[in-house]
């Protein structure tokens, strides 16, 4: 299975009033930017990132965004969104299994709606996050000049899209080619809907908001400033206990010491990388090495600590 994201990263952000793209924009310490790719970049199933940008921003920030654990390529877009994402997809290798298109002004996408759209898309073809309206929504009509109501929908047909919004290759690739026919759409899945797919809805995320105004990145700041995330610190701690063996190898990080004596365990029972390692993925909440490198597994029977430890490291910077 090969995955795919693109970025959506090309839009001016004219609502936002800043001097810069709003994808640009400081959101803790990185950029709103920053925190959309963050996301896709440790989920273990995305194999490429492809980001596009504004024209006359792609070269300066190709080199920092290459960089990144996942390989990511980044183009020019176009003038309008369509045109961006047929940018993008033009870099999707023809063995791609299926596509995300994420609006890199939604910085707050969890890793949970990544995986409920892709395994729907995987299933039906094509796959939106979305959420069921909360308010009425009214049909107004504008022919007098001013907005008169018309009519009251339903409020439970109504869905407000999100993204990511995740396709089989073939069938964002049906999609585009409307788009190039010069159909105007606002987001991938209506130009799926009318080449005649079906796309299924899966649960969005309220917190998945979409930043458009100066008071959305204000609101967005604070949450940042709330959740501790601007610090990049997290804090875990490990101990590890073994008994003493007349007979066994004494392993104390990755050293060997003579003595009549070692540490009883189903690898070296080295204690220090043991309780490093744990440290590590309490840290990122990643559960504990009995879970990652349990007993019953003989691949690591009698192993070296310092392969479990990598391990660790490994799962922590997948994440």
């Amino acid at each position: 299975m090969h995955i795919v994201a693109i970025v959506a990263a090309a839009g001016g952000g004219s609502r936002m009033g800043t001097e810069i793209p709003k994808q640009f924009l400081a959101l803790g310490n990185t950029t709103v930017l920053g925190h959309s790719l963050d996301t896709f970049d440790r989920h273990p199933r995305v194999d490429e990132i492809i980001v596009v940008l504004p024209t006359e921003l792609a070269s300066r920030y190709a080199a920092d965004l290459a960089s990144r654990r996942t390989p990511t390529r980044v183009i020019g877009g176009g003038p309008r969104r369509q045109d961006s994402v047929a940018m993008g997809f033009a870099l999707v290798p023809h063995h791609a299994d299926l596509v995300a298109v994420h609006d890199a002004a939604r910085p707050f996408i969890s890793a949970a709606v990544i995986d409920r759209t892709l395994d729907a898309a995987l299933e039906n073809g094509a796959a939106i996050a979305a959420l069921v309206a909360q308010d009425t929504v009214k049909l107004i009509d504008r022919s007098d000049g001013l907005p008169i109501v018309d009519t009251t929908l339903p409020r439970d047909t109504i869905y407000l899209a999100q993204t990511p919004q995740v396709f089989r290759r073939s069938v964002l690739e049906d999609g585009l080619a409307f788009g190039a026919a010069g159909m105007e759409v606002t987001d991938e899945a209506m130009l799926v809907e009318r080449a005649g797919h079906t796309v299924s809805l899966v649960d969005g995320d309220l917190g998945n908001v979409k930043l458009t105004t100066a008071r959305d990145l204000e609101i967005a700041r604070a949450r940042v400033e709330r959740s501790g995330a601007h610090s990049g610190m997290r804090i875990g701690i490990g101990y590890d206990l073994h008994r003493l063996v007349v007979g066994r190898p004494l392993v104390l990080g990755g050293v060997t010491i003579p003595h009549e004596s070692g540490l009883l365990g189903h690898s070296d029972a080295d204690a220090v990388c043991h309780a490093v390692a744990d440290a590590i993925l309490g840290a990122a909440a990643a559960g504990d090495i009995g879970q990652h490198f349990p007993d019953s597994d003989q691949k690591w029977k009698d192993a070296s600590s310092l392969d479990l430890l990598a391990g660790a490291y490994e799962i922590v910077r997948k994440r």
